[in-house]
């Protein structure tokens, strides 16, 4: 994702510095023409806006609050986004350590996944001050095809929570509804056509039904995020009240698939273990 959202800032002709935990993973960026930065806090100093995309509170955790973190290193006037899937504590508080410096925070996550990246078709879930996301609004337009403004921090992160969750349980139930249907003895094909234009169809049920039935499982979304984001939603539901059932018993889905071997293949992939491996593949 972070790949896809970098190069299109340097498409639109914005200087960039980049960070990435696993350098080679930066090289391509440093061919179009960013440069790579020895640590977060060198990716920081002297930027208008400094954007993370990383995959947990951990992570993020690291990259701002850590040893030569880019917090500590921002400028006066500097605009924080994190576009990471977080949980709202942790933003909570990054916004507060941020608020000590006398600095704002954009909780700005995404919806879309590689391929939306890559073409610059996200779509930004902000929370935050209207004056932040209007120094931020030049650099995410760039990246997106739209910018929805939800209200203060955290406000991006909660809906980010609920949307991952409302997916992932999707893909746990087709995951279980194709097996179902394969073993059924009915027409595979013309089945999911009745579904993917009745009443469960979704755009998440057609492209994920694609790639179970492809077996082509290369990464838009990978499995061990989702159950990542899972939890995450569970902690922030039940802080407002709401026992996610659905997302317990998705999760354990995902979570054994990971065991299984499938943790960075795309999401899709969690239909395998509900196969059955001697069966000819329909």
């Amino acid at each position: 994702m972070g790949s896809g959202m970098a190069a299109n800032l340097l498409k639109a002709g914005f200087p960039l510095r980049v960070y990435n935990r696993t350098m080679q993973k930066a090289e391509a960026l440093v061919e179009q023409g960013a440069t790579a930065a020895a640590d977060p806090a060198s990716a920081a100093k002297g930027a208008t806006v400094i954007l993370s995309m990383l995959a947990d509170d951990a992570a993020s955790r690291e990259a701002w609050l850590g040893a030569d973190g880019a917090l500590a290193a921002a400028e006066p006037g500097a605009v924080l986004v994190e576009c990471s899937t977080l949980s709202p504590a942790w933003i909570a508080e990054l916004a507060a350590a941020a608020a000590a410096r006398g600095l704002e925070l954009l909780d700005a996550p995404v919806t879309g996944s590689k391929t939306q990246a890559q073409g610059g078709q996200l779509t930004f879930l902000v929370g935050g001050s209207e004056a932040a996301l209007e120094t931020a609004t030049p650099v995410l337009k760039t990246m997106s095809k739209e910018i929805v403004h939800l209200g203060p921090v955290g406000s991006g992160a909660k809906l980010k929570l609920i949307n991952n969750f409302l997916c992932g349980v999707q893909v746990a139930s087709l995951a279980e509804g194709l097996v179902w249907l394969e073993r059924s003895g009915l027409d595979r094909e013309k089945a999911l056509t009745i579904l993917k234009n009745g009443a469960p169809g979704s755009p998440l049920l057609g492209a994920i039904s694609a790639r179970m039935t492809s077996r082509d499982y290369s990464v838009n979304f990978v499995l061990k995020l989702m159950s990542k984001d899972l939890q995450y939603a569970q902690v922030a539901a039940a802080e407002s009240g709401v026992d996610l059932t659905t997302a317990a018993n998705a999760r354990k889905l995902f979570e054994s698939a990971a065991a299984l071997g499938f943790a960075e293949q795309d999401m899709s992939s969690v239909v395998e273990q509900l196969r059955d491996t001697n069966s000819e593949k329909k």
